[in-house]
């Protein structure tokens, strides 16, 4: 395939859905060091959202372009480029930079302040992306770089989740249902907290060993389904409020995931509930590239296939991001 001169991307000019809009730019050509991928999809994430509606407080220039997680092909590189070769197939890493280990501030956030991936053609940093799983298409595999490495790095690569433990999910978005099923890979139960009557069906047809409904005293029910002794891991996705009632349900020693803000920016739990059940609560903000590369390993051996909740035409993002905004059961994913 031909590559075509100029570039179509989504861009800002001030923030508010309204003031998306689509432009062409000149096709750049990579630098020493970089590759020039021609975006297959781009899977979208609540964090998209805040970018487009107040740039998340964070400060950097206009116009630019949000989306954080794609997957494509690489049709150019640059001199110097090792990792990869014309043709193949990548996805990117959501933090441009970090390769392994701690977390360092040079860092760079992919879709805000560092680039978007809603484009058809992505300028990167070859060190910034990895082979995308050979088993999933394009839509598929974009949505690894933020929902799946945030809970493979919760659960398998801080975690250490073993068989036979039990792993309490909030919700049913994209990185709960990825932890749904990376515990289930390891072997471990899982119990579903769900504010939506009509997902229960879907939760347990993906392999959810219980369902609690968000109204009904679910930390008590964890209890029960344990036999007294709680949930090994949390995935606390609401935060807010609802960490103490994520406390009350974990296990002595337990390990409980802070990744969502949908109660809010501000935690509140229980001094006693933290102290006498000895938890490790732990901030996870995705997660590096060497965690990636085994988690796109894992895909592919155990054929794990991202739940999709929709797809969109590149032209039909504002609509994209609606259906985002109202929730899915699953990714949102914009196809090109």
């Amino acid at each position: 395939m031909q590559e075509p001169q100029a570039l179509r991307r989504w861009q800002l000019s001030s923030f508010g859905t309204e003031h998306l809009e689509q432009v062409e730019q000149p096709l750049p050509m990579p630098g020493p060091g970089q590759i020039l991928v021609r975006v297959g999809a781009v899977s979208l994430n609540y964090r998209d959202l805040l970018m487009v509606r107040d740039g998340m407080g964070m400060k950097f220039d206009m116009p630019f372009t949000p989306g954080s997680d794609m997957a494509g092909t690489v049709v150019a590189a640059g001199t110097d480029v090792r990792r990869f070769a014309v043709g193949d197939h990548v996805v990117n890493t959501f933090w441009g930079g970090w390769i392994d280990g701690r977390w360092h501030a040079d860092a760079v956030l992919a879709g805000g302040p560092g680039p978007g991936m809603l484009a058809s053609h992505v300028l990167l940093d070859a060190a910034w992306a990895v082979p995308a799983p050979a088993t999933l298409d394009f839509a598929e595999a974009s949505t690894l770089p933020c929902a799946g490495l945030t809970a493979w790095f919760a659960l398998a690569e801080t975690g250490a989740l073993r068989p036979g433990q039990t792993v309490l999910i909030h919700g049913t978005g994209g990185v709960a249902l990825f932890g749904l099923q990376i515990a289930r890979l390891h072997g471990a139960r899982t119990i579903v907290v769900s504010g939506s009557e009509d997902k229960r069906a879907q939760t347990l047809a993906l392999g959810a060993t219980h369902v609690l409904m968000r109204d009904s005293d679910w930390p008590a029910e964890v209890r029960r389904l344990t036999q007294g002794r709680g949930a090994d891991h949390v995935l606390e996705l609401s935060s807010g409020p609802n960490l103490d009632h994520s406390l009350q349900a974990a296990a002595q020693g337990a390990r409980v995931s802070i990744i969502g803000m949908l109660g809010g920016e501000t935690l509140s739990a229980s001094f006693y509930a933290m102290v006498l059940g000895r938890i490790t609560v732990q901030g996870i903000g995705v997660g590096h590239r060497r965690a990636l590369e085994d988690l796109v390993r894992a895909v592919d051996v155990n054929a794990l296939k991202p739940v999709i909740a929709a797809r969109y035409d590149f032209d039909a993002v504002p609509d994209a991001l609606g259906h985002l905004a109202r929730g899915a059961f699953g990714k949102i994913v914009v196809t090109l």
